[in-house]
This record gives C-alpha cells, structure tokens and sequence, in this order.
C-alpha cells in the first residue's frame, strides 16, 4: 500500500521485550498494542469509527496535545516543521504516527514514531518521540539513508534524554526498524563504550482498523495503557532491589527535538 492510499492507518498487535544486560541483568516481556495513524487520515477516522475519536472522549482516542508541542498543534504540520527546521523539504508525503491510542481517556507512550515519506513512497525520515514518568518530552529526528537495503533501516542517535533513573546519560542508541507493512519491527540497543547496556525489541503485526478490530484488541490488552505504566514503575522495583543505583535526573535538553551528528554531540534543532 502506497502512502497515498486510502486505509493505510492500521492496528498493530504484538508484544515488547527489554533485556537489561548490565550491571545486572533483568528481563520483561508484556504484549500491547499501536495504531498506526496516517495523519491525514486522523480527521476523517472518527467518522468511520464508533470507538475511535480524534481530539474527544470515546473508548479508544488519540488528542494531538498528547504529542508534539503538547499544546494541540495539529501532528502534521508540526513534524513538517521539524523535517524543515533538519534541512528536508516535506513534498505532501504521507506522515504516519505508531503510538498506543488513549484508553478510557488515559495514555503514556515510552515511545512513539512517525514515519515520514515522500510523494513516491521512499521514507526520509523517523521521528522517535520518547516520554519518560517524569511527565517530559524529547524527539530524535533521524533522515533514512536511501541506501538501505532489505527493507530494514538502521539509525543511531546520542542519547540526550533522561528516560530510565537506573541509566546512564552517556550513552549512544543504536535503531534497527523495519516500517510497518504487514508486520512490524523496531529493536533499540543503548550502548556505552564497553557495548549494549540495554536491548529492546518490538514485534508486531498488522490488523485491520476497525470497530470489530478495535473491540477484539480491548479485551485481548485489556487496561493496556494503565499496565504500562504500572510495569514500569513495578520493574523498577525489581531493578533497585537488584542493587542498581538511582541516576540524578539532569536538565532538560535545550530544545524539543535533536537531530544527532555524532556520538554524544547531538546537533539540536528547533521545531518551529
């Protein structure tokens, strides 16, 4: 399906590992999951769906504040404007969101990606957009080589956002996606000097967006959003029962999104 298409929003059902390899090591796996929402097709979503709103209440939902800005600016336009502010002249391309919908009203996403493609179909670019419990927002933009091969892209970016309090900020993140077609894949590995410190993988696979898809989802991931965040703050208890030492939590970045030239310097670009 080209990004032009008519539906190419889409569920995506699979599952998330993270495997801490050191200091000590420590292994969680739990299933969700995403929709992937072509941005111009978000307005019209709500009309097609029962259980799907845009910017309201409803069982499933997405609210533009929950992103970018975090004032309601309208997605596409804002990820145009981060793809300018990188030096890439959007062409109208499609700009797809993967991210865990709003549930009963309640979201967190660790992490949401939108895809960027252009009029023919080529992808330039991944925005990773990364919350952290902290209630803070930072966003990586990183333009796809047009060399990559086999269908699967690898990126790496410097780490320059507090996520973890059991991880170090000097650390290197190293992506290996394969965009959502029928399936999906992003496996995230931070690295220090000595090699990965944390590995995380997400693997999923597509499904039709609709009510009866929706419906089936609710009860297969049920509270999926609260069990998130519940996992979370559950495994770090595990972690520092482990002996792992807490890590200060440093300033914010000083902009919103960083587009990384090398490791531990990230260029940082303002999305205007």
């Amino acid at each position: 399906m080209s990004p032009g298409d008519q539906g190419a929003s889409a569920l995506f059902a699979g599952s998330v590992i993270h495997s801490r390899l050191k200091p000590r090591r420590h292994r969680l796996r739990y299933r969700l999951f995403s929709l992937l929402l072509d941005l111009d097709e978000l307005p019209r979503l709500g009309d097609r769906l029962r259980l799907f709103s845009h910017n309201r209440f409803n069982l499933f939902s997405l609210r533009d504040a929950d992103y970018g800005r975090g004032d309601g600016t309208a997605l596409k336009p804002y990820v145009e404007s981060v793809m300018r502010s990188a030096g890439i002249e959007p062409d109208g391309g499609a700009v797809r969101l993967l991210t865990m919908p709003r549930l009963f009203g309640y979201a967190f996403n660790p992490l949401s990606m939108y895809f960027c493609y252009r009029r023919d179909g080529a992808l330039a670019a991944i925005l990773y957009e990364v919350n952290n419990t902290f209630g803070q927002r930072h966003s990586y933009f990183i333009p796809v080589d047009g060399g990559s091969a086999g269908g699967t892209i690898r990126q790496s970016a410097a780490k320059a956002f507090y996520v973890s309090p059991f991880m170090d900020m000097g650390l290197d993140y190293a992506f290996r996606v394969e965009p959502p077609g029928a399936a999906f894949t992003v496996i995230i590995s931070a690295r220090d000097s000595d090699g990965p410190v944390l590995i995380a993988a997400h693997r999923a696979r597509r499904r039709a967006l609709t009510d009866r898809e929706l419906m089936r989802a609710l009860f297969a991931y049920p509270l999926l959003t609260l069990k998130v965040i519940a996992g979370i703050h559950w495994e770090a208890l595990f972690i520092w029962a482990k002996g792992i030492r807490l890590r200060q939590r440093p300033p914010l970045p000083a902009e919103p999104v960083s587009l990384p030239t090398a490791p531990h310097s990230p260029r940082i670009v303002h999305a205007d």
